[in-house]
């Protein structure tokens, strides 16, 4: 690893701790985040020379709270604090700072933030997207690109948030038990979609990034704040099941591997298993949720030791459920997946075909479609379908899977003519 990228690897791990442990020093998003912007711009300046610290966070903490207090000592014409090497030397401080913010000080912090970034006084689409930038460290372009937006609307987005967060006075305490459970959701949906940027990054050494790692810290976090609760059970079990894929997701050459001809002796046993036992009681309590019927889907696929012994018709009537639930033109592109298994190209293709308008800028759906049109050898339909895929991509990867479809369809036009 690159000096560059271990220490961007620790600043990533480590925003939440201490973006949480600022916001409870100065109560002023803003504040504590251009604190912990100022500490990370330290740390690249201080870090290589001096190798990391014992505990980066807990670093951060302390040159953000400093940075944070210097500001507001200037912007309030105060007396300066004394000189700079002095208030961050951290030969003998470091320990003691260490010693005190121990891990339940942490999950207070985390937990704190999560919850003030998804308060019910914000629309529910700035509430994740405010989580995500402050409590993740996604950029902006991440964001916009999650929510299928222009970066310029997503930048105001976060902007009236942070304001309304701002002008609300809203409270930076963790919130009681009546109120987190009314922002469980939300927190859920968040911490999903941490996890999908970095699960879709598309590449096999981009693909195990902090996003990943995070939401599954975070996801397991929650779940020991609510041990009862089925939905996050499900939640931790889904990113759990998707996650054990790492290695088998991509070739060699870094191509992307299709779920049905994975490698499923690569698949990490110890997270299906964790993750199997969730399910499994998340069940026994009879309350169905989007998060837990996705993760019995992954279960199924997990629970198949081949891709021929797949129960499709299990994942079929799932989807149907989850549809009823949550109704999505997605989740009634994936279901049309079991369907194509269980009833063949044609009846799938009648199901997602109403989807063309809806989802006309979705990758998927013209990559789904294409295989489709092949499989009934409308050949030049198909070709389109591609095209239309590959202009849509946003991933090397994911080009290059279209180009290996093109590529055979063209072997399968010139056997037809022949």
């Amino acid at each position: 690893m690159t000096e560059l990228a271990w220490i961007d690897l620790a600043l990533t791990s480590a925003r939440p701790q201490a973006m949480g442990a600022l916001l409870r020093y100065f109560r002023n998003l803003d504040l504590a985040e251009e604190a912990f912007q100022e500490a990370c711009l330290r740390a690249l300046k201080t870090w290589p020379d001096k190798g990391p610290p014992r505990d980066p966070a807990a670093w951060l903490i302390f040159v953000g709270r400093n940075s944070g207090i210097d500001q507001v000592r200037k912007r309030a014409k105060h007396q300066p604090l004394p000189p700079e090497e002095v208030l961050s030397d951290l030969e003998d401080t470091e320990s003691d700072l260490v010693d005190r913010l121990d891990g339940a000080h942490y999950r207070d912090d985390i937990l704190r933030l999560l919850f003030v970034c998804c308060h019910p006084d914000l629309p529910a689409t700035q509430q994740i997207a405010l989580a995500l930038r402050i409590v993740s460290g996604l950029s902006v372009r991440q964001i916009a690109k999650a929510f299928l937006v222009s970066e310029a609307a997503m930048e105001q987005r976060i902007t009236r948030a942070k304001a309304k967060v701002a002008a609300a006075g809203i409270p930076f305490e963790t919130p009681d038990a009546v109120a987190r459970a009314e922002r469980l959701g939300v927190v859920a949906a968040m911490i999903y979609l941490v996890f999908n940027e970095g699960y879709s990054a598309g590449m096999p050494e981009k693909a195990d990034t902090p996003f990943c790692a995070e939401a599954i810290r975070l996801a397991r976090l929650l779940l020991k704040l609510f041990p009862s609760e089925p939905e996050i059970m499900g939640l931790t079990a889904l990113i759990l099941i998707q996650h054990s894929r790492l290695d088998a997701r991509f070739d060699k050459d870094g191509q992307i591997v299709l779920l049905e001809d994975q490698d499923r002796t690569l698949w990490d046993r110890a997270l299906i298993d964790e993750a199997l036992v969730l399910i499994d009681k998340a069940i026994r309590h009879r309350t169905p949720g989007a998060f837990q019927i996705q993760a019995a889907i992954a279960a199924l696929h997990a629970r198949a030791a081949t891709a021929a012994e797949t129960d499709w018709l299990q994942i079929d009537l799932l989807y149907q459920t989850l549809e009823r639930l949550q109704p999505s033109p997605v989740v009634r592109l994936n279901r049309a997946v079991a369907v194509s298994k269980r009833e063949g190209p044609e009846a799938a293709l009648a199901l997602i075909e109403p989807l063309a308008e809806k989802l006309n800028g979705y990758f998927y759906f013209h990559g789904l479609r294409g295989g489709l049109l092949k499989q009934l050898g409308r050949y030049r339909e198909a070709h389109e379908a591609f095209d239309r895929a590959i202009a849509l991509a946003t991933t090397s990867a994911e080009a290059a899977h279209i180009r290996q479809h093109l590529d055979s369809l063209q072997r399968e036009m010139a056997s037809a003519e022949k």
